[in-house]
């Protein structure tokens, strides 16, 4: 903006007494959600389920569920990227809570070759892949145990602000990359998400509803870290959605070199909007090196062999010119949606 402020943090201090309640009236909303959940949830086996992912923010609504004695379905998809210290915090959650989890890996093969196809089409998010086939699954799951409810653990406090020209989960243009730059064929059993079913299948038709019971709540990153230790032995994967090798990757090294984007930023505007750091903290902390040049070097030998890329073929694409998302095919009905969203904040600012 003109006076020097970030037009995403003045969006989301505009929005945060309209959305992001840590009080006793969040509380009292929270309540009424698990109440609706648990009516809903009698005579079934299972309340409500979620995607785990062994991260802070899912694992701090598993907690929620066995706090407020939900019966959770959890849904993790081991895409072959996690962390030695994911895969256990994983299973501390599931056994520690008494909740069933279910694991489904996507054919490999496939898979790798779509996480390669979005490298070589020079996209930022290239992690977009993994929301697109836990959502599939999860969806699915859902209306096989008649479940209507999902608990998300996207919130305000860690997550009110994000950089423009992320977050494309379409399958329309997944398969679009895919087709200049793939090599193997798809098929149904890899399971890809259309915003379509979303909307209609799964909205219209079988009512399923996702819930985000962290915006009425003070959730803290610091606090959360700490009750989880002590309810399940959980282990802090370090910076935020480091519980992915190719995330970390994504973050610490592509992203920055590729298009200078420092996700750190977003991270920790969010936690000053909500009061959990100072921006001179913030910025001292972005003094802190992205990544331990050793460790990145594994990291990205991890994921180019996994993947079937050179360091060579590598290294070219990351010279050549980055790309966006809107250079490739995006459904009708997510332009529209993103449009829709686009007039809902300029009315509510958020």
């Amino acid at each position: 903006e003109a006076d020097g402020t970030c037009n995403y943090c003045n969006d989301a201090l505009k929005a945060k007494d309209n959305v992001y309640f840590p009080d006793e009236n969040g509380k009292h909303q929270l309540e009424e959600m698990i109440s609706r959940i648990k009516q809903d949830g009698i005579g079934k086996k299972y309340d409500c389920m979620m995607g785990i992912s062994g991260g802070l923010d899912s694992a701090y609504v598993a907690f929620l569920g066995h706090k407020y004695n939900l019966r959770v379905l959890l849904l993790h998809i081991d895409d072959g990227f996690n962390s030695s210290v994911t895969n256990k915090n994983i299973t501390r959650i599931s056994e520690a809570f008494g909740f069933d989890l279910i694991v489904r890996r996507p054919d490999p093969a496939r898979y790798n070759d779509l996480v390669k196809s979005f490298i070589l089409a020079g996209v930022p998010d290239i992690t977009s892949l993994q929301d697109s086939v836990l959502f599939s699954i999860l969806y699915r799951v859902a209306v096989e145990n008649k479940i209507n409810y999902f608990l998300s653990g996207f919130n305000f406090s860690l997550e009110s602000i994000t950089q423009t020209g992320m977050d494309f989960t379409d399958m329309v243009q997944i398969k679009d990359i895919h087709r200049k730059y793939g090599k193997v064929a798809l098929n149904r059993n890899l399971g890809l998400f259309s915003i379509l079913d979303k909307r209609v299948k799964y909205g219209l038709f079988h009512k399923i509803k996702s819930l985000k019971p962290l915006f009425y709540l003070d959730f803290n990153a610091k606090s959360a870290l700490q009750e989880l230790r002590d309810a399940c032995g959980y282990e802090s994967i370090g910076n935020k959605h480091c519980e992915s090798v190719l995330t970390k990757f994504l973050q610490s090294y592509y992203l920055p070199v590729k298009f200078n984007i420092d996700k750190r930023k977003s991270h920790y505007s969010s936690m000053i909007v909500s009061g959990q750091m100072t921006r001179e903290e913030a910025v001292n902390n972005l003094t802190v090196p992205l990544y331990e040049v050793c460790q990145m070097a594994k990291d990205i030998d991890f994921v180019l062999s996994k993947i079937g890329m050179t360091l060579d073929e590598f290294n070219y694409i990351m010279e050549e010119p980055p790309r966006q998302h809107s250079e490739f095919r995006t459904s009708y009905i997510n332009i529209v949606t993103g449009k829709i969203l686009q007039t809902r904040k300029k009315i509510l600012g958020y």
